[in-house]
């Protein structure tokens, strides 16, 4: 599928791997409708500044309501839906348990509140995203691509109980969906991105969690949101892909 001409909804696309992909994606002359929290009016008005076509919707993924009204808005603006990449995601990092090393009990848990704020965007919004897409296309009786983030964290990573289960389930969702949808001409693929240079991770992971990371990607650095934003265009633009997890990770394992 060429990207020229193309409806594109973007959740979480206003910053970060999301307004990447909507940059790429705008250049390559699709229509980008992107959905966030915050942030929409001014990433809309830079992917027109550059002479991209865009608009832009309030949009937290957690709320059916509001996954319900992007889709929709999409199609009302621009007259369909082509391509959906469910990227919002937020991190909650904390250790399952905390033991006290004096007393050797446990000081400090993982509350439930970050346990189920994580799964709510992070996985329920993919699955939101994900059905409200397909169901556009389905009823708009043309071919569609739908594109998950998941995470290299999908293999379980310390500290991030919450962040690496619901990044495992997406995965899940792209295999489970890649055979549904096939009949109705959808295709359904991953990424699962590596240490990303992105605002989310600078800012929410931990100093210490991050230099770590570092240490352990071969190529020896961050990646950046246009390479994350280059496999999205890779996974549209090849009609043979579907079912597949692409790892953009720098050659780094968990």
């Amino acid at each position: 599928m060429e990207l020229k001409d193309k409806v594109t909804v973007v959740t979480g696309g206003a910053a970060g791997i999301g307004f990447a992909i909507c940059k790429r994606f705008a250049a390559a002359g699709a229509k980008v409708v992107i959905g966030d929290v915050q942030g929409v009016e001014q990433a809309v008005a830079a992917i027109e500044a550059a002479g991209g076509t865009a608009a832009g919707r309030v949009c937290d993924v957690s709320r059916e309501p509001d996954v319900e009204a992007l889709m929709q808005f999409a199609v009302d603006r621009f007259g369909g839906l082509d391509v959906a990449v469910a990227n919002a995601g937020i991190l909650r990092d904390g250790l399952l348990l905390k033991v006290d090393k004096e007393t050797k009990k446990v000081s400090a848990v993982l509350s439930l509140e970050q346990w189920q704020r994580v799964i709510d965007v992070n996985l329920t919004g993919v699955f939101l995203t994900g059905r409200e897409a397909a169901r556009q296309m389905v009823n708009l009786g043309r071919p569609g691509v739908l594109i998950l983030m998941s995470s290299i964290s999908k293999e379980g990573n310390f500290g991030q109980t919450n962040y690496s289960a619901a990044k495992a389930g997406v995965a899940a969702l792209g295999v489970t969906w890649s055979k549904e949808l096939a009949r109705y001409r959808i295709r359904v693929n991953t990424i699962a991105p590596g240490f990303i240079g992105t605002p989310m991770v600078l800012k929410d992971m931990k100093p210490e969690a991050l230099e770590a990371a570092k240490k352990q990607i071969p190529i020896g650095r961050l990646g950046e949101p246009d390479e994350i934003a280059h496999a999205a265009q890779f996974i549209v633009e090849n009609d043979l892909l579907t079912g597949s997890c692409i790892a953009v990770t720098g050659g780094m394992r968990l």
